[in-house]
């Protein structure tokens, strides 16, 4: 009997190739679009979470009260993995995660690459697989050094790495003591999802970089507690750990709790202390866009499917007659749909395989379907067995409940509800089609209003490279070279790029501060001078630190917009600001400028002078001379006084632009998404249309006769597709106003929804519709009246 169904839904298609095609690409497009998506979310949803031990992995934070405002934060002091381990009973282990950058020689290969300072723990806590050596013993001296499988080969191609030696900065040589697996790409460790090294923590120490300050929160820590731990009970003894081990003059006021590593990725964003949703949300946006896209494609089969209805009336009727069952019925045209579903399904993979490059340069992410694993298969049986049985429901209990007696009789009329089944899903299929319009309109916007913001410097023809190697101690001969080149208009030292924030503090007091004002915290940048000229920034009050013609300017300040309205400095020049020991005298004071989040307000800013640390070069190149020539140039001056190491640079307004990089991708998915759902929706529109035309075609005819124009046919028969696009457009506006105001309180600085964008959207959605309609109802009021009309 399966066999029987199968067959007639065989003849079925190759009778109704245009149903076919339609139905097929429909449910295929939104199927493909699903599986994109489903892959994306449940890379989301693994993040950190696969490791064996990871429901014990906690990540230490610190929860502190600034300027009115809890904030939790999730980097700690260097000494407290030490002092969780010693002092409470519940750790099993804790180890220390630092960011690590050097550059390797390997023979004549010279590589800059980012890796971890980690405590010898580190492997064990999180598992990583060892291809070669041992991962408790791999980290165990100074001079032992982990690679990953792709940067041993990077080093040493196809060479056993094991045992080799490696020189970092020109200076030590290390041992290969172990070769890693890759970090699988559900792995984000300290925010890095690719790390090329491991180095042992003694080697920090070894450095002079390692500290014992409680008030140096730099690194991050990740507790391991014991098997049957209580988190809730470890988090109250922790709470107070910083608090009892600062000094009894400089007491802090510094909560430490731990939070499920297991949780981070998804649940880090912090809120009035408290981490709670952050990345979530976009993850549930998307499965709700999924989930959507994939029942607009079900439900163009559901409308193409009862439309048809009237043709294969008799063949319902007839069956009945001899005895099929409804539920016989039913059972046949589920099957119709999930062989449907299977064909589409069969070409959603095919799609999702050759557009999975371009969607992974998208979502910054490695996807892949895993055709080896026999979970996947059962899976994509699941999802599409699940789409047909969706896509074929409706229609299978529509089409099996016509009365026999009526059908045969030629009396079967479609019944003139008050409310249309099939009208209603049109209108389903367009409300979410134009609340993804509006959507990506505002998004749009929002990153362009970003992107237009004010930004307080000039990021143009300005680069910055790394302090690496010589470049600290033969500073002066270069700046003057690059200067005396020709290729530099001024060069400056600072402790980050301008693009990003590496250090903030607080605790300072100044003239006419209260003892809350030491919790106001500062972003600390520096300078050696030249800061304006080399920034592009502008001087709202006092000058520049010059050590050349201002020899106490080693220990100047300039203090940006934000941070004098915050100090409530009237005449902030000549002002000193202490901190312990330092004493800074404020020179001057600069026009607010971006170096955080262009969607966040700007936080006040302390730049400090040359007895503060540096760790980056700035270089203002000449505008007069082609940027190529100006860095051939200074590749030539570095090479002369930092032959050991590579020239390598970044542009500022290149690093500046991925700040939008999350941003615009949620705007491009959007975008990409809004096109399929418009794409699904008019396939289905253009079959209900080309149906609608077929069923009224002597009525047209008489129409014709009588009189009626081109014009007049084409507007009657799409009035009613319009009308259904107007009243989406009713239901749509309201959804999509509420989710962009919820998406775009996220931000403190924000656009604000405008009319003209609902106005735009519903225009757009009226122009598609009736291009869609419009093609069928012509050709329908052009078909000569004699044709249609014959058989009367």
């Amino acid at each position: 009997m399966i066999r029987n169904y199968f067959k007639i839904a065989w003849r079925n298609l190759r009778r109704e190739r245009g149903f076919a095609f339609l139905n097929i690409s429909g449910l295929s497009i939104g199927m493909a679009a699903a599986i994109l998506i489903l892959l994306w979310i449940q890379n989301e949803m693994s993040m950190n979470r696969t490791f064996p031990k990871t429901d014990r992995i906690y990540l230490m934070y610190n929860r502190d009260t600034f300027s009115g405002e809890k904030h939790a934060w999730g980097t700690t002091p260097k000494v407290m993995a030490a002092v969780l381990k010693k002092d409470y009973p519940e750790v099993e282990d804790a180890v220390r995660v630092s960011w690590a950058n050097f550059l390797f020689t390997a023979g004549d290969k010279k590589l800059n690459e980012q890796g971890f300072f980690v405590d010898k723990g580190f492997l064990d806590m999180f598992d990583y697989e060892m291809l070669e050596g041992n991962s408790t013993t791999a980290l165990d001296a100074v001079n032992h050094i982990v690679l990953t499988e792709s940067y041993a080969k990077k080093l040493f191609g196809e060479e056993d790495a094991m045992g080799k030696t490696v020189k970092l900065d020109s200076a030590d040589i290390f041992t290969v003591t172990g070769v890693m697996k890759d970090f699988p790409n559900t792995t984000r460790i300290n925010s890095q999802t690719t790390v090329s090294y491991l180095l042992p923590w003694s080697y920090m120490k070894k450095l002079g970089w390692d500290d014992e300050w409680w008030g140096n929160n730099s690194v991050t820590t990740y507790a391991l507690l014991k098997e049957g731990a209580s988190p809730e009970q470890f988090n109250a003894k922790v709470r107070t750990v910083t608090i009892d081990h600062s000094p009894e003059s400089n007491k802090a006021t510094t909560e430490v709790f731990g939070y499920p590593l297991s949780r981070v990725y998804l649940y880090g964003k912090s809120e009035n202390g408290q981490l709670t949703d952050g990345r979530i949300v976009t993850v549930r946006l998307f499965a709700v866009i999924a989930i959507f896209i994939l029942l607009i494609a079900c439900i163009n089969f559901m409308n193409l499917s009862t439309a048809r209805s009237e043709k294969r009336a008799k063949e319902v009727g007839i069956r009945k007659v001899v005895g099929a069952g409804k539920a016989s019925l039913i059972v046949q045209f589920i099957g119709e749909s999930v062989l449907l579903s299977l064909m589409a399904g069969v070409l959603a993979v095919l799609i999702v395989q050759l557009s999975l490059p371009y969607f992974n340069d998208l979502v910054g992410k490695q996807l892949f379907l895993d055709y080896g694993n026999p979970a996947f298969w059962a899976q994509l049986t699941g999802f599409i067995l699940f789409t047909g049985f969706l896509a074929g429901s409706y229609p299978a209990f529509f089409l099996s409940s016509f009365s026999p007696v009526k059908v045969l009789k030629g009396t079967f009329r479609r019944a003139k509800a008050a409310l249309d089944p099939r009208k209603v899903l049109v209108v389903i299929q367009f409300t979410f089609a134009i609340v993804l319009i509006i959507s990506t309109l505002i998004i749009q916007r929002q990153i362009r209003h970003a992107q237009n913001r004010e930004l307080g410097y000039n990021k143009n023809g300005l680069i910055y490279v790394s302090l690496q190697g010589d470049i600290g101690k033969r500073y002066s001969s270069i700046k003057q070279s690059l200067l005396a080149s020709g290729s530099v208009d001024a060069v400056t030292k600072s402790m980050s790029p301008i693009t990003q924030h590496w250090s903030d503090s607080w605790g300072f007091s100044w003239p006419g501060s209260t003892p809350e004002d030491e919790k106001l915290d500062f972003i600390r940048f520096s300078t050696d001078g030249d800061f304006m000229k080399v920034m592009g920034t502008q001087l709202v009050e006092g000058r520049d630190i010059d050590v050349t013609h201002h020899a106490s300017d080693s220990s100047a300040v300039l203090l940006n917009e934000t941070a004098v309205k915050r100090m409530r400095l009237k005449d902030p020049v000549g002002k000193i600001i202490t901190n312990d020991d330092e004493k800074w005298t404020i020179v001057g004071v600069v026009k607010d400028f971006i170096i955080a989040s262009p969607f966040e307000p700007v936080a006040p800013m302390m730049i400090n002078g040359p007895s503060a640390w540096f760790n980056v070069l700035h270089i203002r190149l000449n505008p007069d001379r082609a940027t190529a020539d100006n860095l051939a140039t200074i590749q030539k001056v570095f090479e002369q006084f930092n032959p050991h190491y590579p020239f390598e640079y970044q542009f500022v307004d290149e690093q500046y632009a991925l700040k939008f990089d999350d941003t615009r991708r949620t705007g491009t998915l959007a975008s990409l998404f809004a096109l399929l759902t418009i794409i699904i929706s008019c396939l289905g529109l253009f079959g209900l249309s080309a149906y609608m035309a077929a069923s009224r075609v002597k009525e047209v005819g008489v129409r014709k006769v009588l009189g009626a124009s081109v014009r007049n046919i084409t507007l009657l028969l799409s009035k009613d597709f319009l009308k259904l696009v107007i009243i989406a457009f009713g239901v749509a506006a309201p959804i999509a106003w509420y989710v962009m105001k919820q998406w775009l309180d996220g931000y403190n600085y924000r656009i604000s929804i405008e009319w003209w964008v609902f106005a735009v959207t519903g225009i757009i959605s009226l122009v598609i519709a009736g291009l869609t309609v419009s093609f069928q109802a012509i050709k329908a009021a052009l078909t000569n009246p004699v044709k249609s009309l014959r058989t009367e």
